[in-house]
């Protein structure tokens, strides 16, 4: 995710693909940390960096500057391997880079009229997109290698999304997933459903990407907020959680079909049964579950579900109950980890776990 102020210190912050690392840019160059221990574990001072996208924990790291000394043009793309510390290949283009996506097979550069698809070893073009004008570079990619999914938007008018198979270099379907134009979307890992938001922020949906159908609808608010970021926790089927991140400083849990308890099953409890692949609206606010005040409102900030485990207890009367991690880049300068954890009662807790400094952390270094 980049930056369009340059009020803040951070230009622009991603998770790599299974959020166990992330990378930030600022105006003197980039870092990477390790999300579970907050170490950084590389830094390079070079000069501002817009993009800076990781593939998992390798050396291969996917950079573009910011445009303020002629090497760091916005309109090239350096692959950088962090081992050597040197550049392996650069690519050009005529208009600036918006976003840049990767997994193991495709490398994907977005520009404002066209998407570039390359094979990620030899660096071939295998197609390139026409679309829309997309001058916020939205996109969103799966990394999944069986549902090798890539999003773009339809329409600069409403919110409807192109699926395109990257592997197939074919258009898999368009949904129309909301009135007004895209403003996030995201897939699950294993890139079987997407979730969007719209400009509105109101309401966010999940389809399913194999038949084109609207899964799930939940009402996040009712007053206009921008959707800052979506994430889905870690599943291989259907995600239990599905997370947002918005400008009014809150983040936002919706249950997408976990339960928690069997007696409430039938009952309006936030982890009542949800029928996989049934429409739902959920507009019932014990499907939604709201810290208020995570951020200061306004401050653009990227978060993430990394870790779900579910307790299960030794007798009945000791039903199911759930602990999510949430990590929170902002672009102040910090990095947040909240312990989210709701019980049989629907009871939930949100604690804030860890927190420290992006722009004064130093790599450990190491005597002999």
């Amino acid at each position: 995710m980049a930056n369009q102020s340059s009020s803040h210190p951070i230009l622009c912050a991603s998770f790599n693909q299974d959020h166990s690392c992330f990378a930030i840019g600022t105006k003197d160059g980039f870092k990477i940390f390790d999300c579970d221990t907050g170490r950084l574990l590389y830094e390079r001072v070079i000069g501002a960096f817009i993009i800076v996208e990781m593939l998992y924990r390798s050396s291969f790291l996917a950079i573009v500057g910011a445009g303020e000394q002629p090497s760091l043009s916005p309109r090239r793309l350096c692959l950088f391997n962090t081992v050597s510390g040197t550049s392996l290949r650069e690519l050009n283009f005529l208009t600036s880079i918006l976003a840049v996506r990767v997994n193991r097979k495709r490398l994907i550069v977005v520009l404002q009229e066209k998407t570039y698809i390359y094979d990620v070893n030899s660096l071939e073009i295998k197609r390139i997109i026409d679309t829309v004008p997309n001058s916020q570079g939205l996109c969103a990619f799966s990394a999944s290698i069986e549902n090798p999914y890539l999003a773009l938007p339809a329409s600069n008018i409403k919110g409807s999304v192109l699926i395109y198979n990257v592997m197939d270099l074919q258009s898999h379907c368009e949904i129309h997933a909301h009135r007004s134009r895209l403003a996030a979307m995201v897939f699950s890992s294993n890139g079987m459903y997407i979730a969007t938001a719209s400009e509105q922020g109101t309401l966010i949906r999940v389809h399913l990407i194999s038949e084109a159908t609207k899964s799930y609808s939940f009402r996040r608010g009712t007053y206009p907020s921008t959707i800052f970021s979506l994430s889905f926790g870690p599943s291989a089927d259907l995600p239990d959680l599905l997370l947002a991140a918005s400008s009014s400083g809150s983040l936002h849990i919706f249950s997408l079909g976990l339960d928690l308890n069997e007696s409430s099953r039938k009952s309006n409890s936030f982890f009542g049964s949800i029928m996989p692949g049934s429409v739902t609206d959920a507009w019932d606010p014990a499907h939604h579950i709201v810290h208020h005040n995570a951020f200061a409102a306004g401050v653009r900030s990227d978060a993430v579900i990394r870790k779900i485990e579910k307790a299960s207890g030794t007798s009945m009367s000791e039903p199911v109950t759930l602990r999510a991690t949430v990590s929170v880049i902002t672009f102040t300068g910090y990095f947040q980890e909240y312990g989210f954890r709701i019980n049989h009662k629907n009871e939930a807790t949100w604690t804030l776990e860890h927190e420290f400094n992006l722009l004064t952390a130093v790599a450990e270094t190491t005597t002999s």
